[in-house]
């Protein structure tokens, strides 16, 4: 199934059709607020601001922007738990928060507006991507702390839809459900949608002939093979959606029904791209990492994050109408970057040599060790099929010449049976770093 003609559904027609000269108006207005509101109840912004000689008054246009300090991850760890929030804690009506496994949590904060715009927006990136009110949304997005299952969950319910809220694993169950209650919409990472379709197979359930027709993914990079394996493997739709948890959490963009790039709310949110090494600003088409400002944020206002994913920014129209600019799919972050015998690779290019590959499943891992003074890259991929050593070895040399070929690097390759590698309930763990002194 496909999602069918989507073009004449806008969620907020008004917002998401408006004039670029009335959005930069609007955008303006919105973050002279934003830069007073933050500078007057935030220490840490007041700090910044005054270490840059800049005021919330000097911002005169938006390129004005480009003179205020960046706000990076360490920042938010340093300001644990509630430093950085601009309204009194007993005004924050929920808090979510990152795993922390590499050092203290990032706590982010909601207050009942911030809640409101975040459910807004998204049903508008639900919408957007073919969701209509009355859907059965199977939302398989974890729910807790991590703000992708109640991000989605809230935005449906806000469209109209009959969430079923499983949250992630017990996979067979998940199935059943998709079938018994007439989903027509799922709500998941990228890889375990493919798990989804890996395990409904095992079941002997057909489930691209099911009900689903639109697939929502996120949390992590993915790319346009693995869309394609997604689309034929469920008999959906696959859309792109992107957030982060300290602007929002998802709903930041969206993918409409042309699948040409994700819409930014920039109603909502002001994108820059700059050049992660000069951190200067880039021109608008040209690949760097994106920063974001968020412009309505009440609880925890966020001024020029780094975000360290590379992508680069379109404003060209849209044949759906949108003008809202768009963020190309995320090709990687700045620290997820391998750098290889002096070769610069990403995991997502390697994923996009084996997905597709002839008789390779679409699971990997990548482990990256010290052998004497340099780095090594080991790929572990699975075959479709339970093949033997030597077909398997085989294949395994073939797929080292095609990356080296590709990507040029050389690394050594590990073709696995199938279900050898783990699978994800969540967020996949693609890379494993056994560097001495990787985590310091």
């Amino acid at each position: 199934m496909t999602a069918g003609n989507a073009a004449s559904y806008l969620y907020a027609p008004d917002m998401e059709r408006m004039a670029r000269g009335d959005l930069k108006k609007l955008q303006l207005e919105r973050l002279r607020s934003l830069l007073a509101h933050a500078w007057t109840n935030v220490p840490h912004y007041r700090a910044s601001f005054d270490a840059a000689g800049v005021k919330p008054d000097d911002l005169r246009d938006l390129e004005d922007l480009a003179r205020f300090p960046f706000m990076v991850k360490t920042d938010l760890r340093e300001n644990y738990p509630f430093k950085l929030f601009a309204v009194p804690r007993e005004k924050v009506v929920r808090i979510h928060a990152s795993s922390g496994t590499t050092g203290k949590p990032t706590v982010v904060g909601y207050t009942e507006a911030d809640l409101d715009v975040w459910a807004g927006l998204m049903a508008r990136t639900l919408a957007a991507a073919g969701v209509r009110p009355g859907d059965v949304v199977h939302n398989a997005y974890g729910y807790g702390l991590f703000t992708g299952g109640l991000g989605f969950h809230y935005g449906a319910e806000r469209l109209k839809c009959s969430v079923v809220p499983m949250s992630g694993g017990n996979t067979e169950k998940q199935i059943g459900l998709i079938m018994d209650f007439g989903a027509r919409v799922l709500a998941a990472t990228p890889s375990y949608a493919l798990n989804i379709a890996e395990v409904a197979v095992q079941m002997g359930v057909d489930i691209a002939g099911s009900s689903l027709a639109v697939g929502v993914f996120g949390a992590e990079p993915w790319t346009e093979t693995m869309r394609g394996e997604i689309d034929r493997r469920l008999g959906i739709h696959a859309h792109d959606t992107y957030g982060l948890s300290e602007i929002m959490g998802p709903g930041v963009a969206a993918e409409c029904e042309h699948r040409c790039g994700l819409h930014g709310w920039e109603d909502h949110f002001l994108f820059e791209i700059i050049d992660p090494e000069t951190l200067q600003p880039l021109p608008m088409g040209k690949q760097g990492e994106l920063v974001i400002t968020t412009l309505t944020k009440q609880a925890l206002p966020m001024v020029r994050y780094r975000t360290r994913d590379i992508t680069s920014l379109i404003d060209e129209p849209c044949a759906c109408g949108r003008t809202h600019a768009r963020i190309k799919r995320v090709t990687g972050r700045n620290d997820d970057m391998m750098i290889i015998r002096g070769v610069n690779i990403y995991p997502s290019q390697i994923e996009a040599v084996l997905v597709g590959f002839p008789g390779i499943a679409p699971h990997y891992l990548l482990t990256l060790s010290r052998q004497g003074a340099m780095d090594h890259l080991t790929v572990e991929a699975e075959s479709l099929a339970r093949e033997s050593e030597g077909n398997r070895s085989h294949v395994a040399q073939q797929l080292r010449h095609h990356i080296k070929s590709i990507i040029g690097v050389t690394c050594e390759v590990i073709v696995r049976l199938p279900g050898e590698l783990p699978r994800s309930q969540g967020k996949a763990v693609r890379v494993r770093d056994l560097r001495k002194g990787a985590d310091e």
